[in-house]
């Protein structure tokens, strides 16, 4: 595979930095996350919902739910306001954190009070606004509800509380509670389990059937799933919060699907198979109202089953099956479209060696290919059934970009949409005759453009950005600058760099280098996109004579089956290798200083800065690790047993690339960061591994943010950490 090579971003950026650099702004970490933040914010077009009924589509902004035309932005009519909607019979007032509309566009479910759980699920109290008489009428009494969602026609609203599923009749406000087994920490109906939603991706687990007579659902039953117990600091006594959590190689929970007829209450469990220690991550309706599709996966995930199953009788039917000698990435199969003909459906393989799309019929015989190539398909952005035609990003142009194509289902006349280099994302109507086009590039902020899909012209543009734009030219900035170099077997690895803002490439000063990674599997840090993590943080360093550094090593996204998966059963080792090898080029460099090369990362790259410390600790002079994983053991099963199988198949995976295994190799100065709130990367890692550390008579230091989750941050928790992260910097490197 050839991989385009750039070296510079957007003009906006490239300031030349020599004496009259002295007159520019710099950035401080009160610009960031201090007093002043904000003032680097871009700003964007988000909680866009397209509108069915003519051209036109509506947004939330300060409490007013507003509709507006598609082709000039010019409001036409406030839907609802909280300031002066008040619930009927009580005058009360409700603040808007979301609402969503019925198909018919005649009801409204408001969302007030959302309470986050994990880092996908909620709870909150809805309500019903009625557009025509502008009642507005709570959806349940019985307490906080999850997951509401309007039926299809319109008439009922589903929801989920207490583990349990209920129906709402909107017409008779009737409520019914269809499953009765519910309980914390046991039985989930329709709900995620913990590790579903963080591995999965999902939150919601029940589907109305295009009809509006069937729910279908996912019940999780983790009564057999090991509780891992956090607990909250703060009070007198410390808090016990338990949760399931199944650890890599413990009981998952046994899922099952169930589909019931919501006149009647009669209910059907689908005929998944025999065997309960697999997993049913998505259940997703057919054009034909009586047929549900379910996808189904073995514990290994390296064989993934897509099945369709009758709503009436719940018998199951195996329409394709997609196996790997390694895994089978679920994610890759979310672009599943059923067409309206009701005789086919577009379905996402990787099986060519890159994720292409391929048309089926309901049989599952394969019609024809419909893209190829050595790239990746990214995404499905819209299918235009009325003229046969697929809208679709992809990395064809570069594994740094993302570019909007489309191509008629048939696979022929492909045509490129977009031009400049960097990334796209488009939100297209339910008609697609019109879509949002958003475009990023490393040095350059969001820009939102309506265009059509007849003339693929820009109407009008929603958002610039100009104002930061502005602003930026008044700061002393360097720029991203892309560039390859090999990893430890050769392989082309794609890096960014961000040079110190007084630069000097012939080597008369060597400046330090700060390493950035994460590089899991299918992760990528080296895109052509803006950065709105950590990318002004980069600038208060390059202001101090840093030069940072990011390298998208072997397992990493966007380059193919082969490149992603050659880590598969041994998480760390290469990524690792890859990491050095870069470290060592970098010291080649004349402007680089060779004694001071360090590295930092978060989650999966403070889980690389630890064997980059020990591992390489004669090539990197310090390492930060924040919320690590040091023992993939501690990690959840989803996650962990698709790249390295069962501990009980694959001890070594685990064990020999384990930070703890090699803590008698440290030698440098190294920070380890963690929240003791963290429910994803426990807090037991971090207490792992610095116990090694301490048996082995190494030094370093620690910090743990109290009641902090994965994120670490809240109040002037992100100020105080970076402010943390900047002095062991300046000081050890």
């Amino acid at each position: 595979m050839k991989i385009r090579r750039f070296l510079t971003g957007v003009t906006l950026l490239l300031i030349t930095f020599s004496a009259s650099s002295q007159s520019l702004k710099t950035v401080s970490l009160d610009d960031i996350w201090g007093r002043n933040q904000g003032v680097f914010n871009q700003r964007t077009v988000e909680a866009v919902n397209w509108m069915k009924t003519g051209g036109f589509y509506t947004t939330l902004d300060g409490g007013k739910i507003i509709k507006f035309t598609i082709t000039t932005g010019a409001p036409v009519e406030t839907l609802f306001d909280a300031r002066q909607a008040t619930v009927s019979g009580s005058g009360k007032k409700v603040t808007v954190d979301g609402y969503q509309l019925s198909a018919d566009e005649r009801k409204m479910l408001i969302t007030t009070q959302e309470e986050p759980i994990y880092r996908r699920s909620s709870k909150a109290e809805f309500y019903v606004y009625d557009l025509r008489t502008r009642q507005l009428v709570p959806l349940s009494k019985g307490g906080k509800q999850q997951y509401a969602t309007f039926s299809p026609d319109g008439r009922r609203v589903a929801f989920m509380r207490d583990n349990n599923l209920f129906v709402v009749d909107l017409g008779t406000r009737k409520e019914t509670k269809l499953t009765m087994d519910g309980k914390q920490n046991a039985i989930i109906n329709g709900g995620a389990d913990w590790v579903y939603e963080e591995e999965f991706s999902m939150a919601r687990a029940f589907e109305w059937s295009p009809d509006s007579k069937h729910l279908a659902w996912i019940r999780f039953d983790e009564s057999r799933v090991p509780e891992y117990d956090m607990q909250i600091w703060g009070g007198l006594y410390p808090v016990e919060y338990r949760f399931k959590y199944p650890k890599a190689g413990e009981a998952n929970s046994v899922v099952t699907v169930w589909i019931a007829d919501v006149l009647t209450g009669k209910k059907v469990q689908a005929q998944t198979g025999t065997e309960t220690d697999t997993y049913l991550p998505r259940i997703q309706w057919t054009e034909n109202a009586n047929l549900l599709s379910v996808r189904r996966m073995n514990r290994l995930q390296n064989k993934l089953d897509l099945l369709h199953v009758n709503a009436t009788t719940g018998q199951a039917t195996t329409v394709l099956t997609e196996t790997s000698p390694t895994y089978v990435d679920l994610e890759f199969t979310d672009d599943l479209t059923y067409l309206n003909d009701g005789k086919s459906f577009l379905w996402s393989s990787e099986r060519s060696g890159y994720k292409h799309l391929y048309r089926y019929d309901m049989g599952g015989k394969l019609m024809q290919p419909i893209t190829s190539g050595d790239f990746e398909v990214a995404t499905v952005s819209g299918v235009d059934e009325k003229t046969g035609t697929v809208f679709f990003t992809s990395t064809e142009a570069s594994p740094l970009d993302r570019h909007l194509y489309r191509i008629g289902l048939d696979g022929r006349n492909k045509q490129k949409l977009t031009s400049e280099a960097g990334t796209y994302t488009a939100n297209f109507s339910p008609d697609l005759a019109f879509y949002l086009l958003y475009h990023t590039a490393a040095n350059a902020p969001v820009r939102v453009t309506l265009r059509d899909t007849q003339s693929l012209n820009d109407q009008r543009v929603l958002e610039s950005n100009e104002t930061l734009k502005t602003r930026l030219t008044t700061y002393a900035l360097s720029p991203k600058q892309f560039f390859q170099t090999k990893a430890a077997d050769g392989t082309p690895i794609n890096g960014w760099m961000i040079r110190p803002v007084e630069f000097d490439s012939t080597g008369t000063k060597k400046h330090p280098v700060l390493m950035f990674v994460y590089g899991g599997p299918g992760s990528q840090t080296v895109k052509n996109e803006w950065d709105s993590r950590d990318f002004f943080w980069y600038q208060t360093l390059a202001q101090k004579g840093y030069i940072i550094v990011s390298v998208d090593g072997r397992g990493t996204g966007a380059r193919g089956a082969a490149f992603r998966t050659a880590t598969y059963a041994q998480l760390g080792k290469l990524e690792t290798e890859d990491q050095i090898a870069a470290a060592r080029y970098l010291k080649t460099l004349p402007f680089v200083d060779p004694a001071r090369v360090g590295i930092w990362g978060w989650s999966y790259g403070g889980y690389m800065s630890a064997l980059c410390m020990t591992l390489g600790a004669d090539v990197f002079k310090a390492g930060i690790s924040v919320a690590p994983v040091t023992n993939w053991r501690f990690y959840d099963t989803i996650y962990t047993e698709r790249y390295l199988k069962r501990p009980q198949e694959n001890a070594s995976g685990y064990d020999d690339n384990s930070p703890v295994t090699h803590a008698a190799k440290l030698s440098g100065p190294y920070l380890l960061i963690h929240g003791t709130g963290d429910d994803n990367v426990h807090f037991q890692n971090s207490i792992a591994f610095e116990d090694a550390l301490i048996a082995a008579g190494k030094q370093f230091q620690s910090f743990y943010y109290p009641n902090r989750n994965h994120g670490i941050y809240g109040g002037n928790t992100r100020l105080h950490l970076y402010q943390m992260l900047t002095n062991f910097i300046e000081k050890n490197l």
